[in-house]
């Protein structure tokens, strides 16, 4: 009879190739359908995941088209000073007391400065803020400067009767000219006007202008260094935080052009401007900055000038 230790012995090396072979199986198992079951769980995670990230995306993108469009249309309505170009009742007949001046009818829109915008029929400029949702554009009822304008006074009552209330807008680029594009306004009393744009000095200098008050003399002069050119006659004004005005500076020349003013010779006035740094320099004279372009803010006080003095 075997004794207890070699008994032992003898189990042992039974078992032990026993043991092998089943860790070398169950090793072969975990080598094997695991990782099949690792690679395919794996490569369904990635699939949702990218899934996921496009149903993100796409939400995303529809979300900023919705919230942008709006902007959008903003951001063209404030680039461009906008001239008319037609002007059409709702009968489609054309608005006779705006089409024979229709080079001087003019609508800025300033969406940076609390959404105002103003128009002009070449005499008193017109004020209004305005809201815009989607393609409608409601202007509240205007203010303006009250210069007699003559024979341009009824046009500018239709001008400003047209731009009252709600309006529908919408930009098209121009078939002759890509950098011109179009405006059309259907007007709450469905008349249609026409409007070709011209980039302003904001859009074109890609910065926030900064305001300052001018008084510009009725009576223009000629330039000292070219006496073929005549020079407005401006001077800088300051006001204080309430409004008041504090300081009045010398008149110089200036032989630059202020965007969207046009001056008659019979008023003084005191302009809002905004004033842009240019890359180029604008022709000035004297010690008036020739590094910047200036923007027609707005007309603030306008006086007749008596010519018989």
């Amino acid at each position: 009879m075997m004794n207890q230790p070699n008994m032992r012995a003898a189990l042992k090396t039974a078992f032990l190739p026993s043991l092998l072979a089943a860790a070398m199986t169950l090793s072969a198992c975990s080598d094997n359908s695991p990782v099949t079951d690792n690679d395919s769980v794996s490569a369904a995670t990635t699939e949702e995941s990218e899934r996921m990230d496009k149903v993100d995306a796409n939400d995303s993108d529809t979300t900023a088209e919705s919230i942008s469009a709006e902007d959008q249309l903003l951001t063209k309505l404030s680039d461009y000073r906008w001239i008319l170009d037609t002007a059409t009742d709702s009968n489609r007949q054309p608005i006779t007391s705006l089409i024979p001046i229709k080079e001087q009818v003019t609508l800025l829109i300033n969406s940076q400065n609390n959404h105002t915008l103003n128009y002009s029929v070449g005499c008193n400029t017109m004020g209004a803020s305005f809201m815009l949702k989607e393609d409608k554009l409601k202007i509240s009822e205007s203010m303006s400067t009250k210069m007699s304008c003559g024979e341009l006074d009824k046009a500018e009552m239709k001008l400003n009767q047209l731009m009252q209330g709600e309006n529908q807008v919408s930009i098209a680029a121009s078939a002759n000219n890509a950098a011109t594009p179009t405006l059309t306004q259907v007007t709450s009393d469905e008349s249609t006007l026409v409007w070709r744009g011209r980039l302003t000095s904001q859009a074109k200098y890609n910065s926030k202008g900064e305001t300052i008050f001018w008084e510009v003399a009725a009576e223009s002069k000629l330039c000292q260094d070219n006496k073929t050119q005549m020079c407005l006659q401006v001077r800088p004004i300051t006001y204080n935080d309430q409004g008041l005005k504090t300081s009045e500076g010398q008149y110089v020349e200036f032989a630059g052009s202020i965007d969207g003013y046009q001056h008659d010779g019979q008023h003084n006035e005191i302009l809002r401007l905004q004033r842009f740094k240019t890359e180029t320099d604008t022709v000035l004279v004297d010690n008036v900055d020739s590094d910047f372009a200036y923007v027609l803010d707005r007309v603030i006080e306008s006086t007749v000038v008596d010519s018989t003095e």
